[in-house]
């Protein structure tokens, strides 16, 4: 009888053990909702989207893109920071809102690191330094030289004070120790079109953007922001093979989770993006538009690339003393 009893006791506990655990392994049980702080149909909503059906089938479940678009990502990241730290609404994050944004705004609502937890870094979208073919200097050398001689003269374009294009701009005007003057506009059909007829000299753009243009012979490429020359612009130096220390710029989308959300829902969503980002189906998808997806980093692999992000632009942001309202 005492034996029955005890046999009885541990067949319960091990019912409540693992009722537990298959509780746990049901993540996710309902729709994954992914918010996008963008308008739909450009290049980091096309990522999300892609991500989100891919993501999805290895997770065996819908995830479901929200836009929530305005304010310089700060209305989506916003929401999201108060959403319910249970896997089930995740943010496409990126160096705006968890890097730039805070360091830029006086009066800002949330608190990256407090708020958040990035899981994983999807992509990365290059830069390439571009010039016109009026201004005669079609070496990057050239252009710093012309600079130097003609302190202030020279005019570069942006899409807006305090944008990472901006800063990324600023941290190579400081390489060179050169003068050029901010001409900041209202997107980048302005900006470029500005450089196009040379009443600006300069731009740093996102390749995507650019990319067209180069093609058709309407700007001119120096110099591209990786550490490696890119594919689709095989003559194109880099910045830092060109003599420049090692410098190194570009914007990056990930996936961010509120912050308290259970690590196992963390790992679970971590491996399904890993095998995402590992298909090669899904790299080419974006290289032809200059978005280049990155092998999947540990946990710690990406708390050092965040925390070597913000120390970099943090330098170039007091330096220039770039504050926004």
């Amino acid at each position: 009888m005492k034996m029955t009893f005890i046999r009885k006791i541990m067949v319960t506990l091990g019912l409540c053990v693992g009722g537990a655990a298959a509780v746990q392994a049901a993540y996710p049980e309902m729709p994954v909702k992914l918010v996008v702080p963008y308008t739909p149909a450009g290049s980091a909503d096309q990522l999300a989207r892609a991500l989100a059906e891919n993501v999805g089938k290895h997770l065996n479940q819908t995830i479901v893109v929200e836009n929530k678009p305005g304010a310089s990502t700060r209305i989506g990241a916003s929401f999201v920071a108060r959403s319910k730290a249970d896997g089930y609404t995740l943010f496409l994050a990126s160096n705006s809102s968890m890097v730039l944004n805070p360091m830029l705004y006086k009066d800002f609502p949330y608190d990256p690191e407090r708020d958040f937890e990035v899981v994983a870094i999807v992509a990365e979208m290059p830069l390439v330094v571009v010039t016109n073919d009026k201004t005669g200097l079609d070496t990057l050398g050239k252009f710093v030289e012309e600079a130097r001689k003609n302190e202030g003269k020279l005019n570069y374009a942006s899409i807006g004070t305090g944008n990472p294009l901006q800063l990324a701009t600023e941290l190579l005007l400081s390489e060179y120790d050169i003068n050029v003057t901010h001409i900041p506009y209202n997107g980048s059909s302005p900006a470029l079109t500005s450089l196009m007829s040379n009443d600006t000299q300069l731009m740093v753009d996102g390749i995507s953007t650019s990319l067209p243009l180069i093609k058709d012979g309407r700007v001119k490429p120096l110099a591209v922001t990786t550490q490696k020359r890119l594919s689709v612009l095989p003559d194109v130096p880099t910045v830092a093979e060109l003599g420049s220390s090692d410098y190194q710029a570009a914007t990056w989308f990930g996936v961010a989770a509120p912050k308290g959300t259970p690590a196992e829902t963390i790992d679970t969503l971590r491996t399904a993006i890993a095998k995402t980002l590992n298909d090669e189906e899904f790299q080419k998808k974006f290289e032809s538009v200059g978005l280049y997806v990155q092998a999947p980093k540990s946990g710690e692999e990406l708390a050092r690339f965040i925390s070597e992000d913000r120390a970099r632009w943090k330098t170039v942001i007091e330096n220039n003393k770039i504050v926004l309202e």
